[in-house]
């Protein structure tokens, strides 16, 4: 009843970002795990009804970090996305997000960056970088993580 795990994946923990656009929270969220556990889980993003592109505003607030998110595009959440993830943190999705026995599941409540610009936006993307570093410490062993 295991997930069969996707191509080029090890015994590395996987984690899925959901909201509703896939173009803030879950990407801001995507992309600092990607960065700070130095490839060393498997990282997704999407979302139920996806946006057209990723929020300027997340891209510029992002940027500022040294983490270039301009190239990212929204993606539609599936139910094999939720399948292959050991976690699935979601951000404001709802009743949207697929429910899969054996799944760690996590809602963090974040406040939308939607329309916001970049100043308004520096908050939340602060907030979503330390839950970050507490789910790198909880998912890797300890001094695995990049500061």
């Amino acid at each position: 009843m295991a997930a069969e795990p996707t191509s080029g994946t090890t015994d590395k923990p996987s984690v899925l970002f959901v909201c509703v656009h896939n173009a803030g929270r879950s990407q801001m969220a995507a992309a600092y795990l990607t960065h700070l556990s130095g490839g060393r889980i498997e990282v997704r993003s999407a979302g139920s009804a996806p946006a057209d592109a990723v929020n300027p505003a997340a891209v510029e607030a992002m940027a500022e970090e040294g983490i270039d998110i301009s190239a990212q595009t929204p993606k539609i959440l599936t139910d094999t996305a939720v399948q292959d993830s050991d976690v699935v943190i979601t951000m404001g999705c709802g009743d949207a997000c697929p429910f899969y026995p054996g799944k760690r599941y996590e809602d963090w409540v974040l406040e939308d960056p939607a329309g916001k610009g970049v100043a308004a936006v520096r908050p939340i993307r602060d907030e979503i970088r330390a839950r970050i570093q507490a789910l790198i410490a909880e998912l890797l062993p300890a001094g695995t993580a990049r500061s």
